[in-house]
């Protein structure tokens, strides 16, 4: 079995607190004090009997940028499938929820938008397969441990916009052009897939024709766009804010 290790207090803890991935070690570096986070996931850890090994502070450091003195080996990232995230609508009793990646690559920008999407509820996450980043320890850190509470599925986009289309979604892509309508004029409180593009070139043209609109954020200031990360978490929290009315 694949292993790798996560670092980091919260992204542990939300492991731990997940429990969908096996755990084989835990390491906490000597001297930490344990109280807090670190003492929650020690207590976490014996009740599923793995036991702690404190190691020199120096050995977590060169894991993982700012480890916080804990490391924790684990099987691979679990993701899910479509189906199983178009289940959900009808466990939860609400419309259709699901944010879409068009290959992004910034393993920085995936972990905000999932720690956003996690945030908001919803459904599911689905990403390319090829060329995209996928959900590695640097995104499991970045998204503060989110990812672990979320159906993450991966495969061919546009097979999976259709998908989602047969099941009464509507999909937005999120957009700069001139032809994208201001998301403040849209209905986002029905059955919504949102389509988030790459950081340099946006949408895919394959994925820009398969959307059903193209939504834009309206700005004031003198900058013409926002990075993927930060437009795709304000366009989530608008959808979510429509919704909740």
């Amino acid at each position: 079995m694949a292993k790798e290790w996560i670092t980091g207090r919260n992204p542990v803890y939300e492991v731990l607190a997940a429990r969908r991935r096996h755990v084989f070690r835990l390491l906490v570096a000597k001297g930490v004090e344990q109280k807090g986070r670190i003492h929650q996931i020690i207590q976490m850890a014996a009740k599923i009997n793995i036991q702690v090994e404190y190691v020199p502070r120096q050995q977590i450091d060169a894991m993982g940028e700012n480890p916080q003195g804990i490391a924790l080996q684990t099987n691979l990232y679990p993701y899910s499938d479509l189906h199983e995230i178009l289940q959900q609508p009808r466990k939860r009793g609400e419309p259709l929820f699901i944010l879409l990646l068009d290959v992004l690559q910034d393993p920085q920008n995936l972990g905000t938008l999932l720690r956003t999407a996690e945030a908001v509820g919803i459904h599911g996450v689905f990403m390319p397969a090829n060329r995209a980043a996928g959900v590695t320890p640097a995104v499991v850190h970045a998204s503060s441990g989110a990812s672990e509470h979320l159906l993450v599925a991966q495969g061919n986009l546009a097979q999976a916009i259709s998908a989602i289309k047969d099941a009464g979604g509507w999909v937005m892509g999120l957009e700069g052009g001139p032809e994208a309508q201001p998301i403040f004029q849209m209905r986002l409180d029905g059955p919504l897939a949102l389509v988030v593009g790459s950081e340099g070139s946006g949408l895919r043209a394959l994925t820009r024709k398969s959307c059903d609109v193209l939504i834009s954020l309206p700005m004031r200031g003198q900058i013409e766009s926002l990075n993927a990360a930060v437009a795709g978490s304000v366009a989530l929290y608008t959808a979510f804010n429509a919704r909740q009315k």
